[in-house]
């Protein structure tokens, strides 16, 4: 077994990709903040194709963060010279490659040289994933609310940020200070208007205390709007000691990951790009339609799995589609509901996504859990749930599906499964969740009287009607019986 590091890599062995450019032949020209498993098997691997290709090798990454996690990715990569292990895998195939787009990382702790890194006219890009629920965003209006105690914080002492939106918005302010170009803000995280959001926490915490600094972000830097897709599991023992076994390389955190990868992109850059085009990234005018496309139909049919597959002690998200049950509610619930409430999409047929998400949601290869997909559920319901079950309510068109989904979520979110076994706290605001779930067993309405996740769907009585009947049915039969009455 071969320990990873840039010095080592000659020795990995054929089976193993290596980068054809050392650290030296690149430059940075990308701060990005939170170096998850998605970034590093999406953003980075792009940026490793066109550094492959020898092109634009001065678009290299440095990555940051602010959170604990962070740090221990700081810890874990910076033995191993910021390189990571990206294993495909498909059904029938895997392939392994060590990529190095990033050439370096700053401490979450060290603010300063995040700061100074900001305001270097050699970053001309801040690219972020900070998950769904990290743009401090108000569920119930779907905007930023500036009232969150760590904005409002940063608000208070703006040299002295602690969130990604306040330093972001100090580093735009030194570059403009200085006559510095504004860098691009690009967002990676798997919300609609990716873009428009990030621009509304960067200038929304601007706002609290330099107004004109906030007009000055939203008129001279860009925040370009892109959908991102590649289904990427949580790293745990199980890919170390597969990593080690099948390749013979010992990374303190790989990545395993789906073959199929996609990102599509306005092109809305103010200080220049890496020609990702090259890579394989679809730059279009308006990225709306795909990510309509991606959101409804990938992100809301793993909801539509992750509650009854918790609630029935599957744990792989494969198991679950090829359970007859779950697999029939996933089909019904995105044939019937979810998908005809998506626009067309151009040079995409509908049918053939379809046909796409499923394949990709059965790779037995991926090993993705149940527990990712259920995790957030009180961020992720509004997102790729509610604005569904919204629409079709002003259609006139049928909520069944959807109404049984959310039953199942409350009946989840009370957190055994039909076995007894005790559900993994998944939220930020579990104990809430788990509380209203117990009320909601005799008074199902407690549920839908969340305006933060339901709004007016909560209030139409189409709605509440089919949620009551549904979670009553849940609880009087159990999930299994009550989810082969619906589907059958």
């Amino acid at each position: 077994m071969t320990k990873l590091s840039r010095a080592n890599l000659a020795s990995l062995g054929p089976r193993v990709t290596v980068p054809n450019y050392r650290a030296s032949d690149l430059h940075a020209g990308i701060l990005h903040f939170g170096l998850g498993n998605f970034h590093r098997a999406h953003q980075a691997v792009y940026l490793d194709r066109l550094f492959t290709a020898g092109l634009s090798r001065d678009w290299a990454i440095i990555g940051t963060g602010v959170r604990a996690p962070d740090r221990q990715m700081y810890e874990a990569l910076k033995p191993q010279d910021w390189l990571t292990t990206v294993v495909e895998q498909e059904a029938h195939s895997s392939g392994a490659r060590v990529t190095g787009a990033m050439i370096g990382m700053i401490p979450p702790e060290d603010r300063a040289a995040i700061i100074a890194r900001l305001a270097d006219p050699d970053i001309r890009i801040v690219s972020i994933t900070v998950t769904e629920g990290g743009y401090f965003i108000d569920p119930a209006t779907g905007k930023f609310n500036p009232e969150f105690p760590e904005i409002a914080r940063d608000g208070q002492y703006p040299d002295d940020p602690l969130t990604v939106f306040g330093l972001i918005a100090l580093g735009l302010k030194k570059r403009r200070d200085t006559g510095i170009r504004p860098f691009t803000v690009m967002s990676c995280d798997n919300i609609p208007h990716n873009g428009v959001v990030a621009r509304n926490a960067v200038a929304g915490v601007a706002r609290l205390y330099d107004p004109v600094l906030a007009s000055w972000i939203e008129q001279n830097a860009t925040f370009p709007n892109g959908m991102v897709d590649r289904i990427t599991p949580a790293t745990t023992e199980r890919e170390r000691n597969a990593l080690s076994r099948d390749y013979g390389v010992e990374d303190n955190w790989p990545v395993y990951c789906e073959e199929f990868i996609q990102w599509v992109l306005e092109d809305n850059f103010c200080n220049g790009r890496p020609v990702l085009e090259e890579a394989g990234v679809q730059f279009v005018p308006d990225v709306t339609p795909f990510e309509f496309m991606k959101i409804r139909i990938l992100n809301g049919g793993h909801a539509a799995i992750a509650y009854p597959a918790s609630l029935l002690d599957i744990h792989f998200v494969h198991d679950a589609m090829n359970h007859p049950l779950v697999g029939a509610f996933f089909a019904k619930i995105e044939r019937e509901e979810i998908m005809p409430t998506v626009p067309p999409v151009p040079g995409v047929k509908l049918e053939d996504y379809y046909h796409l998400i499923h394949r990709r949601f059965s790779n037995p290869k991926i090993g993705d859990t149940i527990p990712r997909l259920a995790f957030d559920g009180s961020n992720r319901q509004p997102k790729f749930i509610v604005p569904v079950a919204r629409d079709r309510l002003k259609a006139g068109a049928s909520i069944a599906a959807l109404a049984f989904e959310s039953a199942l979520w409350c009946r989840h979110c009370f957190g055994k499964s039909e076995s007894g076994r005790d559900i993994t706290a998944g939220d930020p605001i579990w104990p809430r969740l788990s509380e209203l779930a117990a009320k909601a067993k005799n008074d199902p309405l407690v549920w839908l009287a969340m305006e933060d996740v339901y709004g007016d769907v909560g209030r139409s009585e189409i709605f509440r009607r089919a949620f009551t009947r549904n979670l009553n049915d849940i609880w009087s039969k159990g999930t299994e019986k009550a989810l082969r009455d619906f589907v059958i």
